[in-house]
């Protein structure tokens, strides 16, 4: 009976291991990717008063030719 509760702590024991591994794993898979990120990839839109301008200056133009 001994010998079945070790065993059985033994299991329980590596599969915590395991996990633990594995979260460990995954969370520093997931650091390397946002440190390996461009520069470019936080690009933010455009703000809307520079593309409402720029809407307004082509058809200003666009009426003069």
């Amino acid at each position: 009976m001994i010998a079945m509760l070790h065993f059985a702590t033994l299991v329980a024991t590596t599969l915590f291991a395991a996990a633990a591994a594995v979260a460990f794993n995954f969370m520093l898979l997931r650091a390397m990717f946002l440190l390996m990120r461009p520069a470019t990839a936080r690009r933010v839109g455009a703000p809307t008063q520079l593309v409402r301008g720029t809407t307004q200056l082509a058809r200003a133009y666009a009426a003069h030719r």
